[in-house]
């Protein structure tokens, strides 16, 4: 599998990160089998976050074997100091390490939750003790919802995180204002060197009223082809990686489209970009 530059941290990530929201909800079998199906494509970068389940739990018997094997990347929803910093201790605990690569300030949607952590005894206080400290190597900031890119951009002129992740689908693409501020995102993070993840790749729309088929919160695509089309159409940005999606059935279906990855064109993109008004953006509901 193709594998890119994470930014300035210079490790050479594969495309597809091991998404651990995937192994949240599942028995300790299942994960190893997830985690092997992983080493065998040579999956060697971790996403994980202790509010996804048992998931810590789940990989740790994986990451306290193979650590060398895997950059590492947790992250934290705490907003204030202390609260990041025990979080930190406990998903250290939790993953059977005496450190991470990367830990990232998780899910940070609005300029309110910005100011509180990047503020007096914010969070951001206790990753620069942690990097300090040995506990990590980079520091790095999430982003969801439609001002993700927005988000990004002025935590990126406040501090010079490491690395971003936010969401990034072809049918999000297809609302013009989304696109303009994620282009203007990813020329900021070309600029300053920020390796780039992407979340939500095979995201379709959102579920609504009908049942939930998968454990992700929204409804993927799920057929060889369009999850390949999706795919394609991420990996063909100025982006290291995407996450697989949170479902282990879905894992397959990515490896398998990045495994067999070539860039799309500018024409190829912008068809598929059009083709993104047939469905509904996950934020809408």
């Amino acid at each position: 599998m193709e594998k890119r530059r994470l930014g300035r941290t210079g490790h050479l990530s594969t495309v597809v990160i091991l998404g651990g929201a995937a192994f949240g909800k599942v028995s300790q079998p299942e994960a190893d089998e997830g985690m092997r199906l992983a080493l065998e494509h040579g999956v060697n970068h971790i996403d994980v976050a202790p509010t996804y389940g048992d998931a810590e739990l789940r990989l740790a018997p994986w990451v306290e074997r193979m650590r060398d094997r895997f950059f590492l990347g947790c992250k934290t929803g705490k907003r204030d100091r202390r609260g990041a910093e025990e979080e930190l201790r406990h998903s250290l605990e939790r993953l059977r390490t005496d450190s991470l690569d990367l830990y990232q300030l998780h899910s940070v949607t609005s300029l309110d939750e910005l100011d509180a952590a990047l503020g007096p005894a914010g969070a951001l206080e206790a990753f620069l003790d942690a990097r300090e400290q040995g506990l990590t190597r980079y520091i790095g900031i999430t982003s969801h919802g439609t001002q993700a890119p927005v988000v990004l951009q002025e935590a990126l002129h406040r501090f010079d995180f490491d690395t971003v992740l936010f969401p990034l689908n072809f049918v999000q693409y297809h609302d013009d204002e989304y696109r303009h501020n994620t282009e203007s995102l990813l020329a900021l993070t070309t600029e300053r060197d920020v390796g780039v993840m992407c979340i939500k790749s095979i995201a379709k729309q959102p579920w609504g009223d009908r049942a939930h088929t998968y454990h992700t919160w929204y409804d993927p695509f799920d057929d060889q082809e369009s999850v390949d089309r999706a795919v394609r159409f991420v990996l063909s940005q100025p982006v290291t990686g995407i996450p697989h999606a949170a479902d282990l059935r879905l894992m397959p279906k990515v490896l398998d489209a990045a495994q067999r990855f070539t860039p799309m064109s500018r024409e190829e993109r912008e068809a598929l970009i059009a083709e993104g008004e047939s469905y509904r953006s996950i934020f809408e509901d």
